[in-house]
């Protein structure tokens, strides 16, 4: 998907950041903050791990249900990803014993975050608001109030380990709307990521000064994309990290592997003649062709879960 993103829509995606923590990008295990705003802020979340050469070693904090999804579900269950119902009294055994595995990783990792716990809509927005008027909260105007509990946790079980937290927020170009199926027909969008690096020690060992820490944070982020919608840029110094051969020449390689028997497999099929072979082929693509339409409606804003609109009904966590 990376592939896709980088060489085949050819998406170009600006960094801004200190120059000084860019050189320490993907030299140290990291904590990054994304905001939730678009269908494809977590493949660009990606591309900024693979530009780094983390994209191997990066985890994320993860919805339950992204584990049942064919292939791609499966593949992050056996990385170590770790998976959340939403359900903070269910979940947080799980969270923990999944990010106390992280502690011995062997290698550099990045674990990436979605503090608003879901992606952000004009009526989950609005609902969001409410919670935070009746907290007595700032209002934000360009995410959602963040899930604390969550990032305390992940901070606590992690700290010692994790150098620093990335707080990365997404916008895209002359108010592009970027979607998956734009990806995949080859389209072309113009992302800047702005990313500040924050040494772990400065954030609060205790769970509700961390909570207030994040809540702060967020009110950071709402006054730098009002900033960014005023005058097109963010702060810092911009910078474009080369594009890495490798996920190209992964693709490549499987491709070749793969694609060759299938092709033959095809060939032999349609030369048997036989109805029975050629309805089985037929059910099997149209199976195949549901099933990766199902997988791209997941990212679509349109088709997004309904967690988040329903918390002024429920105890905002």
């Amino acid at each position: 998907m990376v592939m896709l993103l980088e060489w085949w829509s050819g998406t170009d995606c600006t960094l801004y950041t200190d120059p000084e923590s860019f050189h320490k990008y993907g030299k140290e295990n990291a904590i990054v903050i994304l905001n939730h705003n678009f269908e494809i802020d977590f493949l660009c979340g990606w591309n900024f791990c693979e530009r780094f050469g983390v994209l191997g070693s990066a985890k994320v904090l993860a919805k339950k249900e992204l584990s049942y999804v064919p292939v791609i579900g499966w593949m992050w269950d056996f990385r170590e990803i770790v998976f959340c119902k939403r359900k903070w009294e269910e979940d947080r055994k799980t969270v923990m014993q999944g990010l106390f595995n992280l502690r011995d990783y062997p290698e550099n990792f990045w674990f990436l975050i979605h503090c608003e716990g879901t992606r952000f809509t004009e009526q989950k927005h609005q609902i969001s608001m409410q919670v935070a008027e009746a907290k007595g909260l700032p209002k934000l105007k360009y995410h959602l109030l963040p899930r604390t509990k969550g990032f305390a946790v992940t901070v606590q079980c992690l700290r010692n380990v994790v150098s620093a937290v990335y707080d990365s927020t997404l916008n895209f170009r002359n108010n592009e709307n970027p979607t998956l199926l734009g990806v995949l027909s080859g389209k072309k969008y113009h992302a800047d990521l702005y990313v500040r690096r924050i040494p772990l020690e400065e954030i609060p060992e205790d769970e509700q000064e961390c909570s207030n820490w994040l809540h702060k944070l967020y009110q950071e982020k709402d006054a730098i994309q009002e900033e960014y919608y005023r005058t097109g840029i963010y702060p810092e110094t911009p910078i474009v990290p080369p594009r890495r051969p490798w996920t190209l020449l992964n693709w490549l390689f499987w491709a070749l592997l793969l694609l060759y028997p299938l092709f033959k497999l095809l060939i032999n099929m349609v030369s048997s003649g036989s109805s029975l072979t050629l309805a089985s082929f037929a059910f099997v693509f149209i199976v195949a062709s549901v099933g990766v339409r199902w997988m791209i409606g997941v990212t679509e804003i349109n088709k997004g879960s309904t967690y988040g609109n329903n918390d002024n009904k429920q105890k905002h966590k």
